[in-house]
């Protein structure tokens, strides 16, 4: 019973997580949804721990330790689906137009402010994209300027979001549409 309640702590804590983040992005259709099911397993742990637990007090320790486990599982899941927006700013001396130019070819929209550091003048390439989006910007940014800085905002509401476009296939993958 005890392994049970911990990977049912697990899961309706996962889905707790998802809905607080559903709740903070606005969702509230998802976060309707991922609360149902979260206190409907709740309630079902629960009522099994409590009326066992004077009995064996090691229950408790499972649904502790399901619960603690359910949060690090949540946050897992919630970064693998990458859910909502972010912004993402690099902040540079040397490389912005050429960040910018490489962050377009690859169908994102680039944004491009100048402004002043500490050591003079810098661009800043302004991103908004979906968080699923970022490594591979991320990666776009680090293989020009290693050492960037930049970092990342979540964002709540888009008014407008350009998505990237399909990239023309090119090499071996191009073959099949040559007729």
């Amino acid at each position: 019973l005890g392994v049970i309640i911990f990977f049912a702590r697990i899961i309706d804590v996962s889905v707790g997580t998802l809905r607080t983040i559903s709740i903070i992005q606005g969702r509230s259709k998802m976060a309707f949804f991922l609360g149902f099911i979260e206190i409907s397993m709740w309630l079902a742990v629960l009522s099994a721990v409590l009326k066992q637990v004077m009995d064996n007090p090691m229950l408790a320790i499972f649904y502790a330790a399901g619960f603690s486990t359910g949060n690090v599982v949540g946050i897992l899941i919630e970064k693998k689906l990458a859910m909502g927006y972010t912004n993402f700013r690099v902040i540079t001396q040397t490389n912005g137009r050429i960040i910018a130019e490489q962050l377009r070819e690859k169908g994102h929209s680039a944004t491009i402010f100048e402004g002043e550091g500490k050591s003079g003048k810098v661009l800043e390439v302004y991103v908004v994209c979906e968080r699923k989006a970022l490594p591979e910007i991320i990666g776009i940014v680090r293989e020009i300027e290693p050492n960037a800085f930049y970092i990342t905002e979540q964002v709540g509401i888009v008014s407008k979001m350009l998505r990237p476009m399909m990239v023309p296939a090119t090499g071996w993958r191009a073959i099949h549409k040559k007729k």
